[in-house]
Formats: C-alpha cells, sequence, structure tokens
C-alpha cells in the first residue's frame, strides 16, 4: 500500500476512533450504558450483514471458522466497547480514550509472549515513550474512579482483539468478519445490559443521531478500515498509530463537552509522537522480514 493511502486511512478510521468517545459521553445521557454499546454495534452488526448477503461475499464455511469470528467479536466489540462505555460514567472522554489507546504498547507485549514475535529495543523504546506519554498526558492520577479500571480493560482486550485479527483475518472477506463479529459482539452487549443494568433508552432526534452516527460512522465505516490495515500490515506497526486516536478524543472532548486540555497533555502528546516516530521508523527497516514472519504463522495456524 503506498504511503499516502495508508496515512489517509489511518488519519480517517483513528480521527472516528477518537471522536466516538466524546459522541458516546453524550450519548449516555439519553441510554443505560451496555444498552447504548449494545445497540451501536447490533444496528451495526445488521446493516453490514444485509451488505454481504446481497453482494453474495464468501462467508465463513466452518463452525472453526464461525467460532473464531465469534471470539473476535467477544473481545473487540463486547469486551473493548463495553468497557468502554461504562468508563465513560465516571471519567471523562479523554481519560477513557488514552486508557483505550494504550493498547499498542499490550500488542507488542503480548505479541512477543504469545506468538514469538520479535522487535528491537529501538522499536520497544519508542513504544515505551508513547506509553510514559499516555501517562503524562493523563497528569497523574490523584483519585481513584472504577472507570479507569474499565478504560484500562478495554485495552487489554483491543490488544488481543488485534493480535486475533492479524492470525485469522487471512481467512475471512473483511466485511464478512466485521459485520458478524459486531452483530455477535453486540448481541453480547444487549444480554449483558438485560443482566447487569436497568437498561433505558431515551427516544428523541439527538439520541438517534448519535445511535446512527455511532453505527455507522463510528462503527461500520471504522472498523472497515481498521480491519483492512491490519491485512495489509504488522499489527505492532500499525496500532502504534492508535497513539494519534486520544488527540482526536481529547479535542472533540474539548469541542463538545468543554473538557480543558492542559500542559500535561501537550508535554504528553510531544512523547506519543516521538513514540510513533521511532516505532514506525524502526519498521521501515524490519517491515518485510516482519511481516513475511507473520503472514507465514498465519497460514501455518
Amino acid at each position: 500500500m503506498k504511503k499516502f493511502n495508508f496515512f489517509t486511512l489511518i488519519m480517517l478510521t483513528t480521527a472516528l476512533m477518537g471522536s466516538s468517545f466524546a459522541i458516546g459521553k453524550i450519548g449516555l445521557g439519553y441510554s443505560s450504558p451496555l444498552l447504548l454499546a449494545g445497540l451501536r454495534f447490533f444496528l451495526a452488526g445488521l446493516i453490514m450483514m444485509v451488505i454481504v448477503l446481497i453482494q453474495k461475499r464468501e462467508h465463513p464455511r466452518s463452525m472453526k471458522n464461525w467460532g473464531r469470528v465469534l471470539l473476535i467479536g467477544s473481545f473487540q466489540t463486547a469486551g473493548v466497547m463495553g468497557c468502554i462505555f461504562i468508563s465513560l460514567r465516571t471519567i471523562t472522554a479523554s481519560e477513557s480514550s488514552i486508557l483505550t489507546f494504550m493498547n499498542p504498547l499490550l500488542v507488542i507485549v503480548f505479541g512477543t509472549i504469545l506468538l514469538g514475535h520479535r522487535y528491537k529495543w529501538y522499536q520497544w523504546s519508542g513504544v515505551v515513550l508513547g506509553f510514559v506519554g499516555v501517562g503524562i498526558t493523563l497528569g497523574g492520577i490523584n483519585d481513584f474512579r472504577v472507570g479507569l479500571v474499565f478504560g484500562a480493560f478495554s485495552a487489554v482486550f483491543w490488544a488481543i482483539s488485534t493480535l486475533l485479527v492479524n492470525r485469522w483475518s487471512g481467512r475471512f472477506d473483511t466485511w464478512v468478519l466485521s459485520a458478524y463479529q459486531m452483530l455477535f459482539g453486540g448481541g453480547i452487549l444487549l444480554f449483558f445490559s438485560s443482566v447487569f443494568e436497568e437498561p433505558f433508552f431515551h427516544v428523541t432526534k439527538h439520541s438517534v443521531l448519535i445511535l446512527l452516527w455511532l453505527s455507522i460512522m463510528s462503527s461500520i465505516v471504522q472498523f472497515a478500515v481498521w480491519y483492512f490495515l491490519l491485512q495489509k500490515g504488522n499489527p505492532g506497526r500499525t496500532s502504534s498509530y492508535l497513539f494519534l486516536a486520544p488527540f482526536f478524543g481529547v479535542l472533540t472532548g474539548y469541542v463538545l463537552l468543554d473538557e480543558p486540555i492542559s500542559f500535561s497533555l501537550l508535554v504528553g502528546g510531544s512523547f506519543i509522537l516521538l513514540g510513533i516516530y521511532l516505532v514506525n521508523n524502526s519498521f521501515k527497516k524490519e517491515v518485510v522480514g516482519e511481516t513475511s514472519f507473520v503472514q507465514n504463522k498465519t497460514k501455518s495456524g
């Protein structure tokens, strides 16, 4: 893929990812968190399912592959998004987005431990700098809120799902995978909503518009682009760009929710950008061999 096309798609998907935190927090004024998340992804999954059926795209042919789609949906949609929406009840959209997008560091850690991926010391240093930048951006946590825990767990679930998608995505059509993982994950969230909360959704013009934006732009478009990028590259390299998403999360939080932009954000942002540069400058040297390694692992898996 050409660098310009890759960068354009990265900017699109990270902007949609980042802005969904502030929009989702606004949506919580109209709905309980798990119900809103469930409706968002179940609706998105239904729309995409209709599209892939009309286009007669190839579907999984075995129960084993359907199980893999269900597992991805459990981590990526139910796990990540359920934790995000719960976290937004007690922390800001900026804090939630920053915690969630710690996952590039975890991708490299889990990839090394679980899949045997190998990274150079300067690649690790770039990711660590990005992680330090996230900590500085938060400006220190003086009061404990349960949303911080859920925000951190969203990063763990996202890192695991990133590795699963990269390992298995070659077995699936991108749109089919996106459709059914969202449908399955959305169904899980709706079930959790009925069990663990008192679900409510106030139907107004604003709540419907928020739900449609989250379902179409921040789900269908966002994940289709994200999975496409994961298929074309190494999970660590691609995920490193997710450090851009908190900037969009903080920016939209400031514009839509009047969340303050602090000095720590500016300093932390500098560390994050430096970390992104180091990780991706390193991958220019290693990407061919590393990508081949990942592809071979995927085919043999």
